[in-house]
């Protein structure tokens, strides 16, 4: 923490710290890291590359539905763009961002621990994230990506109708992308649970944890059915399994069901985080607690749970029974309720507050505004008879990117302006992060809103061109300039904080004055984080100037420093007591070993190479001896 105290004693504990948790420099360290900090911003920077190539493929779909009959690229092309752009922002970007980026810098920071619960565990989630992603994007490298949308329905993704290799590299890649989500939900259970600073029961922790709690629980259950419906089509694809052929017994529906089983929870999972961000963000600019503190944790659980339940909202034009289709009608309905719990508490703090709407505020204010729409063109795709007229069309593409993108990825845009002075030690430029937002914003409503008119008109979505005289020209060239101005936009925002990574004004520890436990150490952390296990008595941390100075005194005797070696503690899961000091594992290789090898094997699998990658499951089995051998005694 940031330690003002100039006392031999606790200079002296410091320093041994320091000596401690220090990790290798230069590219070995980024390597063998085991930092959850140093992770969260090796997922922060592959997100945003993967970001980059996703709205590179979206800015050529636009140029090339800006006009009828443009001839930019072709349809097998355009397929294999589109399909690409829905991956890459689903599994690539907005999750990696949200869960890998945000929570593992800043969980064990709001909790008072030093790092996650299972820290190589977490290195080998991301390198496995990584090599997901670099296996999925060698198909489009290859010009054989895969080309029947993100949600690969059957028959289209059968073998039949997409022959290559593209649809193999799609479900191999994800089946890896979600080992890697399931190890890395698994990893903030516990260490949500576990780790907690001592005194931080579970109605005095932060609400950006309560959402990644909420977030970590729905991968743990929506995975499963997303990969059981990839294998069934690898079996399909590979071995002739027919799981989804109707003439020997299959049934296609039974891919729509699994898939949005994990599809409608995804949603969900995609949105929590940015619930927990904007929590995190209206306190601090609005001088106040945050309004009806208890309800908002649980609405931000009851969301995860009731999302569970709406999934069949996406097979409305399917012909299911209407018995089955008003009930999940009705549970669309009811998943509003906990929704607007946290609408209104957010609207409540900023009405009673002070607020100040310097940069990651006026996200958050564009982020409710595009909740509120986006969750009303929502509840009217809730509606049986108007969802079977408007789907397939771009009134559903509307709405989706209204939710997906203005209320999910907006809160992540404010939370990198608000964490960077913490993350970097500098202050952005305000002014420029303000004309970023209204950039942003105005791109945002000139790109989406328009979609819902063309939906209206009935054109129908993946169409790779129209012909004129339809009315559809003026919508379609205004979302495409809206796309460029939203370009344009984030191109600034990235400017402006690249720069202030090197000429910004220092930040220092707590630049807003920001209420959780991240805000109590330096800018940025330390390897450790904290060098005293900081003392909770309140849900905002960071205010409680008594517990600050205790912390001070606290270093000074040696209380809760456990600087005799990897060491943090241990909490009971709800009233958060001191249940013992755990031994942290330490840097280590194995984690990046072991992804490369897990990806090299899938992609023998991929290539029909079953010796070799029966050869690398050995291999691995090694590499996981080497991991778990015993680590030398710490000095």
């Amino acid at each position: 923490m940031a330690v003002e105290s100039s006392a031999p004693a606790a200079v002296e504990r410091i320093h041994r710290l320091d000596r401690i948790w220090a990790e290798r420099p230069g590219l070995t360290g980024w390597i063998t890291t085991t930092d959850h900090k140093r992770i969260g911003l090796l997922y922060l920077a592959t997100s945003l590359a993967f970001f980059a190539a996703g709205g590179a493929e979206a800015l050529v779909m636009r140029t090339q539905l800006a006009e009828p009959k443009e001839h930019v690229i072709g349809p097998a092309t355009y397929d294999q763009l589109m399909t690409m752009h829905g991956v890459t922002m689903i599994f690539f970007f907005v999750i990696p961002l949200s869960i890998g980026a945000f929570g593992n810098y800043l969980v064990p920071l709001m909790i008072g621990a030093r790092d996650m619960a299972f820290p190589r565990m977490n290195a080998f989630s991301y390198w496995l994230f990584l090599g997901s992603g670099v296996l999925v994007y060698t198909s489009l490298l290859l010009g054989m990506a895969p080309d029947a949308g993100w949600f690969d329905y059957v028959p289209l993704a059968s073998r039949r109708f997409s022959p290559g290799l593209g649809i193999d590299f799609y479900a191999l890649g994800l089946i890896l992308n979600g080992i890697s989500s399931t190890a890395a939900a698994a990893n903030f259970l516990v260490t949500i649970a576990k780790l907690r600073a001592p005194g931080m029961s579970l109605n005095r922790m932060p609400l950006f944890c309560y959402a990644i709690l909420a977030t970590a629980f729905s991968l743990i259950f929506a995975l499963p059915a997303l990969t059981a419906d990839l294998v069934f089509l690898e079996l399909d694809r590979k071995l002739d399994f027919r799981f989804f052929d109707v003439a020997h017994g299959g049934d296609p529906l039974l891919w729509q069901h699994l898939f949005w089983i994990f599809g409608h929870p995804e949603v969900y999972i995609i949105v929590l985080p940015a619930f927990g961000i904007a929590t995190s963000i209206i306190p601090t600019f609005t001088r106040r607690m945050m309004a009806a503190f208890p309800l908002v944790a649980v609405a931000e659980l009851l969301v995860a749970f009731i999302g569970f339940g709406v999934w069949v909202h996406h097979m409305f034009a399917t012909g299911l029974p209407q018995m089955t289709m008003v009930f999940f009608a009705a549970a669309s309905l009811i998943i509003v309720i906990p929704s607007g719990i946290q609408i209104f508490a957010w609207c409540m703090t900023l009405v009673t507050g002070q607020p100040e709407f310097k940069t990651p505020l006026l996200f958050i204010v564009g982020f409710i505004v595009f909740f509120v729409f986006g969750g009303l063109s929502g509840i009217t795709l809730a509606a049986v008879p108007f969802d079977q007229q408007v789907t397939d069309t771009y009134y559903v593409v509307a709405h989706f990117h209204y939710v997906i993108w203005g209320a999910a990825v907006f809160p992540l845009l404010g939370g990198l302006y608000y964490w960077f002075p913490k993350v970097t030690g500098r202050m952005y430029h305000e002014r420029i992060g303000q004309l970023t937002f209204w950039l942003v914003f105005a791109g945002t409503n000139l790109t989406f809103f328009p979609m819902h008119i063309s939906g209206m008109d009935g054109m129908p979505r993946r169409v790779w061109t129209y012909p004129s005289g339809l009315g559809w020209g003026l919508t379609n060239l205004l979302s495409t300039i809206g796309a460029f101005l939203l370009a344009g936009g984030l191109v600034a925002l990235l400017v402006n904080l690249v720069v202030s990574a090197y000429r910004g004004a220092p930040a220092g520890p707590n630049p807003y004055g920001g209420a959780t436990l991240e805000w109590a150490t330096t800018s940025p952390p330390p390897p450790y984080n904290f060098a005293v296990i900081p003392q909770v008595t309140s849900a905002y941390a960071s205010w409680d100037e008594d517990d600050r100075a205790s912390d001070r005194r606290r270093l000074e005797h040696g209380d809760l420093v456990l600087e005799e070696g990897h060491r943090t503690t241990a909490s009971t899961p709800v009233d958060g007591h001191l249940d013992g000091v755990l031994h942290m594992p330490s840097e280590s290789p194995w984690p990046f070993v072991l992804g490369v090898v897990a990806t090299l094997g899938t992609a023998f699998v991929l290539t029909d190479h079953y010796l070799i990658a029966a050869l690398t499951a050995a291999l691995a089995a090694g590499v996981l001896t080497l991991w778990h051998a015993k680590e030398p005694a710490e000095a």
